[in-house]
């Protein structure tokens, strides 16, 4: 009864699905290539980010992510992961009852 219990508070505790993105941030300086620029002699123009996500056989797939929607693609991605933390602990709490032949 209490695996049960702690698996309906887990799911309660899932972000929304629609708010869900996988991948990393990946930040990235530019040089332009135009001579005198600044980005020649410093570090480059940015940060610019990039949302990369890995697909099994394939070269990661890079999408660039305005200024404007850094956050919010942070915000996703970290509902992400606690998404599957969450959906790993509810796994194991029905792995257990399983293991216990107790109802699923």
């Amino acid at each position: 009864m209490v695996l049960r219990k702690r698996r309906t508070a887990l799911m309660r505790q899932l972000p929304p699905l629609q708010a869900i993105l996988r991948g990393s941030l990946i930040e990235r300086y530019k040089r332009c290539g135009k001579p005198g620029c600044k980005c020649a002699d410093g570090p480059g123009h940015g940060p610019k980010y990039y949302l990369s996500v890995s697909y099994p056989g394939l070269r990661p797939q890079m999408d660039y992510v305005p200024q404007e929607s850094y956050a919010k693609t942070a915000e996703f991605l970290a509902n992400y992961h606690q998404a599957r933390e969450i959906l790993e602990e509810i796994c194991e709490i029905n792995r257990e009852l399983l293991r216990r032949r107790e109802a699923l």
